[in-house]
């Protein structure tokens, strides 16, 4: 009960939007771009971070991350902790330890950010009563996440591409999340692998669902059928994977080892798929700060 209520907590938590002023930065620059249009979705805020010397036209490669209002500035966030974004990875540019890249983070959706962020075509790989279930009680028979990833794939990206005159090839976008950032951070891998390079997924909710009258226990075993068969044959983009074992990353550790197993057979091997286990490590941006370097060497890494 304990941890259903910490799982309840956080995700409810995390549905929050602040207006809040753009992010002050440790390293580079942020630029907003307030109430971006969409045909698909609602009006989205964008916060895309610019590396110290950051020049148009050089050819900068680009990181797409969800839950974008907790990247940058820990003032403006609803728990006063942040990613660290600008620090890490600025640092690891100067360094010359990563290619050079700019981050494009797109605010959620607050109450809208359950349904924008679960797979949808999951959905296709359960059994019709669990699946009337998950659309009642998680989903309110609404899922978005196809529409959001439209707006991801062809309407700021071309936006980004166009404007900040970065590298639009594959090889040089990747996207990344965490909880369910991270689920849909591998589910636009899967949708679209031919526009994502590769997705960085920390802590990912492999559950998929949260509340017990929605969850069944069926959604992890679905989620990895569903990866099974949209990725054999493609070219497979690169996949980070990493989990804690406390607070709400309890749950993960055998959800991930399966995964994990459906990733063998998929064809995946160490040069384009890593898994990170960290012990201790709990279910915040905290946590994610302090381990974010790994993903973007093994993604950026020169």
């Amino acid at each position: 009960m304990r941890l259903f209520l910490q799982v309840c907590i956080f995700l409810l938590a995390s549905e929050v939007v602040f207006a809040a002023d753009v992010p002050k930065v440790g390293n580079g620059s942020v630029k907003r771009i307030e109430g971006f249009d969409s045909e698909f979705i609602g009006k989205r805020t964008v916060d895309i971070w610019l590396p110290d010397g950051f020049k148009k036209e050089g050819d900068y490669e680009v990181l797409y991350m969800h839950d974008g209002q907790m990247l940058f500035d820990a003032a403006n966030t609803w728990n006063k902790q942040e990613w660290g974004v600008d620090e890490t990875a600025g640092r690891l540019i100067k360094e010359k330890r990563i290619r050079k890249l700019i981050v494009v983070g797109v605010w959620n959706a607050g109450s809208e950010r359950w349904k924008e962020y679960f797979p949808q075509r999951v959905l296709d790989y359960l059994e019709p009563e669990t699946r009337k279930r998950v659309l009642k009680n998680g989903l309110e028979s609404d899922p978005g996440a196809d529409r959001y990833l439209k707006f991801l794939v062809y309407e700021l990206k071309p936006f980004i591409d166009r404007e900040l005159g970065v590298c639009p090839k594959q090889e040089c976008t990747f996207v990344g999340g965490s909880s369910m950032g991270g689920l849909i951070s591998i589910y636009a891998a899967a949708e679209y692998p031919r526009v994502f390079g590769g997705a960085i997924a920390m802590s990912t909710h492999l559950p998929l669902m949260v509340d017990r009258n929605g969850y069944t226990g069926k959604e992890p075993e679905a989620f990895r059928r569903y990866l099974e068969d949209r990725l054999r044959g493609e070219r497979l983009p690169k996949l980070y994977f990493d989990y804690g074992d406390k607070t709400l990353d309890a749950l993960y550790p055998p959800l991930q080892e399966e995964l994990d197993k459906t990733l063998v057979t998929i064809g995946y091997r160490k040069k384009n798929w890593i898994t990170k286990y960290f012990p201790g490590d709990d279910h915040s941006e905290q946590s994610w700060r302090n381990r974010f370097e790994t993903p973007l060497r093994f993604m950026f890494g020169k």
